[in-house]
């Protein structure tokens, strides 16, 4: 799975542009794991760079978001509960990174706060790439699911492009080290992933 991820972030690197932002936010947002800090900070650098703009960033960056969210939203209304928890146990579930505690914790946070839920629960980490689960078993308006996720994709989008795009300081640093800082990113990334993939398994062999 490291190599994956390295590769893909190699890839990312090498063929940034609004298509394929939007591919990986929506990747980002759905059940399959991948770092939305790794996608908007590095083309928001490239926007202060002049070879993007940074508003097309945030928005490609944000309809991707919309479209992993909906993916799970209608996975989780078309097969139910019953089904989204075998699959959250399951060998698959595991190497996607998805555990019952992280689907019960965003379950609660949306029967707390409810459809406002999917707007905060975009800027929490653990909860916002499975709170639109919770949203589809519940069978949220979809209307509603739109624009919360929409508005809370964009804020978080925001906040991350404008850390890449503030590095453009530095950028005498970033044109020689460029390749190796996004290459350090995007193995701090897979040694997280790697670690959470041990820790389910670790846990699976001990109950």
């Amino acid at each position: 799975m490291a190599g994956l991820y390295e590769s893909v972030i190699s890839w990312y690197m090498e063929h940034m542009n609004y298509f394929t932002i939007t591919v990986l936010m929506a990747v980002e947002s759905s059940f399959i794991p991948f770092p939305s800090e790794a996608v908007i900070p590095p083309a928001a650098w490239k926007a202060a760079q002049g070879d993007l703009n940074l508003l097309l960033v945030i928005f490609f960056g944000t309809v991707g978001a919309l479209i992993g969210a909906l993916v799970n939203y209608y996975l989780a209304k078309t097969l139910g509960k019953i089904a989204i928890y075998r699959f959250v146990s399951s060998r698959i579930g595991r190497m996607c990174l998805l555990d019952m505690k992280q689907i019960e914790k965003a379950e609660h946070y949306f029967v707390r706060y409810g459809n406002v839920s999917t707007f905060f629960g975009r800027l929490i980490p653990v909860v916002r790439q499975v709170i639109s689960i919770p949203a589809g078993l519940a069978g949220m308006p979809l209307k509603s699911f739109i624009i919360y996720t929409t508005l809370g994709a964009m804020l978080w989008n925001i906040m991350l492009a404008m850390l890449g795009y503030l590095l453009q300081s530095q950028k005498q640093y970033f044109e020689q080290y460029y390749r190796e800082l996004a290459l350090i990113l995007g193995g701090l990334s897979i040694l997280f992933v790697v670690y959470i993939v041990y820790k389910g398994f670790k846990k699976n062999q001990n109950q």
